[in-house]
């Protein structure tokens, strides 16, 4: 069961439908490169901030790795990644709005990488 919280935790949850172009909103892990979405992915074992700490110590950066509930618009250019019974997509995301405590705020378009899980089917 923690397991599967964590797993809900990391991943930019989508709450609009993901169609070509359209604007997503979520809340998850955004970092500044794919390497580092990689690591929080290997480092993360039900304790999803501990792996962000441990991510933004190893770079030395406090930003590098963030929780953040955002609007994007999500690339198509994705990494599959898998860990024990769970597959990830990493993806390249367009950053254009930020969710606050006072409502969605405009920022400065920018790009950074989120992870999206997969649900794969055995056959």
């Amino acid at each position: 069961m923690k397991f599967a919280l964590a797993l809900a935790f990391v991943c930019l949850m989508p709450t609009t439908p993901a169609r070509s172009g359209a604007i997503e909103t979520g809340t998850g892990v955004v970092c500044n490169t794919r390497q580092q979405v990689e690591r929080f992915i290997a480092l993360n074992n039900a304790d999803p901030l501990a792996a962000i700490g441990a991510v933004n110590a190893e770079q030395n950066d406090p930003t590098a790795c963030v929780v953040a509930s955002l609007a994007f618009l999500r690339g198509h250019d994705g990494v599959t990644v898998r860990k024990k019974d769970a597959a990830f997509q990493i993806v390249r995301i367009l950053v254009v709005r930020m969710v606050t405590q006072d409502g969605i705020r405009a920022v400065v378009p920018a790009l950074y990488f989120s992870l999206f899980r997969i649900e794969e089917r055995t056959a």
